[in-house]
């Protein structure tokens, strides 16, 4: 059964709930003060089935007074049915709730002629032909308009299959999207606890699911879930829904928080958007203007920041005209959940009047400056891009350090799959990089792994250039080392990245083969240090000294002490022969490689006749005292040539 959400929407005492009490025989008048006052205050709810198609009626307050509460209802609706009464026609709230309709991109709907049976035909010919005019240009022209009256239930039956054909158009919203209720009701049950109630405006919901109520972030789980009344284990994508929550406090949720997936979503105060001003509205929107955001169930005040206008390429507006569409970064005095593609409602501070509405484009931005360079071609790209140029542009607006799978999660909304399927089709296009987590190895394919790192191809070939720029600097200013230590070229280029940035770096260098990276040094392909004049009469008398010194090692001052060399010319050198390898430093000594190979190969051919060793042994046999044996045993150890048991070496 294919469910579809009908809202209604229309001045006061047009019939709205009588309309919907006549279609489905549910009162939503639920107050007792609505009871009272004979008007509709709060939203209401109720359910018919027709044909293939569970309708959930969501019936509206028409009072100017109780447009927020009818906020709160519009949102997720797939049919409209504006209520218009046959001797009254076209009034204040007619046009508002058309206009919050159309911003808010209801997809389809119809118009419901009320009262027939108060007026004659001429006037009801009248009324109809008043309200086609008002419907031009509106996404209801040249939809239904069916009269009825709810009184003699003429009309009645024609209205429902009317509904059951304009509902075999609307497409059905995919469940893959993760779950989100934006909840309209709070009360409690007793012997159940705290209820919450909603459209279910993405995915599903299962008992036992784990969520988060935001913008508090409270973790809970499903209880229990009611759909349209019937106890029910799951509820789907366009449902009326409720939902018995675990654990939580009737006073710790209210109108305005949203359910949603367990660590998945994470709430906001910084919105970037595309706005419409209203043609209708009194007056320009002024740049830093105060208004209220009615966005899913929730209503907050922000601030608007003007970034621009969508027909210019230059930032900076300080006004918006009636009429006119621009970019605007909305800055809220309170948090809310919301996602990249959600349509909103502002209204004037005071009076409060709709004034626009829009399109949410960014949930986490930074702070915008004026003038700011690219930032419209960055909206725009957001506005009008596809999926997969949406997910491009917010990769590369991460800069350097790249994105997590889990950050495009929050950012983008998307399901798992259409994001697989935009890294995808970006990876076989070369423009991005894959990275694993921690590892930085680099993936074949988008998986789903939330902590995966992406990166934008033309940012890591920035940093490429810089980080060869650095080795060859390296290299002229310190010719004799071999190459500028990893940790060092790191932190210059990459200190406020990720670890995994920078190995990618390095990793596409060398495979390129204009880097080499040896141990923790890093050096260009082509470079060799070339030792020549005193620096090789230093070099040759260094290894001589240590080659002389067999297994008795010197510390470097001692070399350079016994040679009456300066610090300050030897110093390179002797770093020089031990990153080549052809002095090794043990402990506080340093030996020459040729020595320590020598004492490897007999340490190993003494296995055959002897294969332990103990210190007082190796002494011996060496002619070394106890400073030298040591580090050098340990060395031994550390290269796995022996292992200590005990007091003994066992020779592996």
């Amino acid at each position: 059964m294919k469910n579809i959400i009908i809202g209604t929407a229309g001045h006061i005492d047009h019939g709205k709930t009588s309309l919907v009490r006549a279609l489905t025989g549910t009162d939503t008048d639920r107050l007792k003060e609505e009871k009272q006052r004979g008007i509709t205050i709060d939203i209401g709810f109720a359910h018919l089935d027709l044909d293939d198609f569970r309708f959930g009626f969501v019936d509206v307050p028409g009072h100017e007074r109780f447009v927020k509460n009818m906020l709160a209802g519009a949102h997720g609706i797939d049919l409209v049915m504006l209520v218009i009464a046959a001797d009254e026609a076209v009034m204040p709230q007619t046009r508002e709730h058309l206009d919050i309709c159309r911003l808010l991109h209801v997809p389809s709907g119809l118009t419901v002629l009320t009262k027939i049976d108060m007026v004659d035909a001429e006037w009801q010919e009248l009324a109809t032909s008043e309200v086609e005019t008002f419907l031009k240009g509106s996404f209801l022209e040249g939809k239904p308009i069916v009269p009825v009256s709810t009184r003699t239930g003429e009309g009645i039956e024609t209205l429902k299959q009317t509904l059951v054909k304009l509902a075999q158009t609307i497409s059905i919203r995919p469940a893959s999207h993760p779950p989100r209720l934006p909840i309209d009701r709070v009360f409690s049950v007793k012997g159940f606890g705290t209820v919450v109630t909603g459209t279910l405006i993405a995915g599903s919901l299962q008992v036992g699911d784990e969520i988060d109520i935001h913008p508090t972030g409270q973790r809970t789980k499903v209880r229990g879930i009611e759909v349209h009344g019937q106890s029910s284990e799951s509820a789907s994508v366009g449902q009326r829904t409720a939902v018995n929550l675990q654990g939580v406090d009737i006073d710790q949720v209210e109108r305005g928080h949203v359910l949603t997936p367990a660590g998945r979503f994470a709430p906001t105060q910084m919105l970037d958007v595309k706005l419409e001003l209203l043609a209708s509205a009194a007056k320009p929107l002024k740049n830093r203007a105060r208004v209220r955001l009615h966005h899913g169930t929730s209503e907050v005040m922000a601030r608007v920041g003007l970034l621009g206008v969508t027909s210019e390429s230059e930032t900076g507006l300080r006004e918006l005209a009636p009429g006119q569409h621009g970019y605007a970064q909305l800055r809220l005095e309170s948090p809310i959940l919301a996602l990249a593609g959600d349509r909103f409602i502002i209204r004037q501070y005071s009076p409060q009047i709709t004034i626009g509405g829009g399109t949410i484009l960014d949930v986490f931005p930074r702070r915008h400056r004026n003038h700011e360079l690219g930032l419209l071609s960055f909206l725009m790209r957001l506005a009008t891009g596809s999926t997969t140029e949406r997910v491009a542009a917010f990769i590369e607006e991460a800069g350097p350090g790249g994105v997590t799978l889990s950050d495009l999660d929050a950012r983008t909304g998307e399901s798992d799959a259409t994001l697989a399927h935009s890294l995808e089709q970006l990876r076989q296009a070369q423009k991005i990089y894959l990275l694993e987590a921690n590892t930085g190895r680099r993936l074949t394919k988008a998986e789903s792994h939330k902590g995966t790192r992406i990166c934008w191809k033309h940012h890591i070939d920035g940093l490429k250039t810089k980080l060869l720029e650095r080795v060859t600097r390296f290299h002229k200013q310190k010719p004799l080392q071999a190459g500028m230590p990893r940790e060092e070229a790191r932190e210059q280029i990459c200190t406020r990245f990720a670890g995994e940035v920078f190995r990618l770096v390095v990793e596409t260098l060398t495979e390129e083969k204009q880097l080499v990276a040896e141990g923790e040094l890093l050096r260009l392909a082509n470079y060799q240090v070339q030792v020549s004049g005193a620096e090789a009469a230093i070099k040759e008398k260094l290894e001589q000294t240590f080659r002389n010194a067999g297994l008795q090692g010197l510390s470097m001052q001692e070399a350079f002490e016994t040679l009456k060399l300066k610090e300050t010319q030897a110093k390179p050198v002797y770093f020089l022969l031990c990153n080549q390898k052809t002095l090794v430093r043990i402990g506080d000594f340093t030996f020459h490689t040729t020595n320590i190979q020598k004492l490897i190969a007999d340490v190993r051919a003494q296995k055959a006749t002897q294969p332990t060793l103990d210190i007082a042994f190796f002494k011996d046999r060496h002619g070394l005292s106890r400073k030298y044996a040591i580090p050098l045993l340990e060395y031994l150890d550390a290269e796995r040539i022996t292992r200590r048991v005990g007091n003994v070496r066992e020779i592996l």
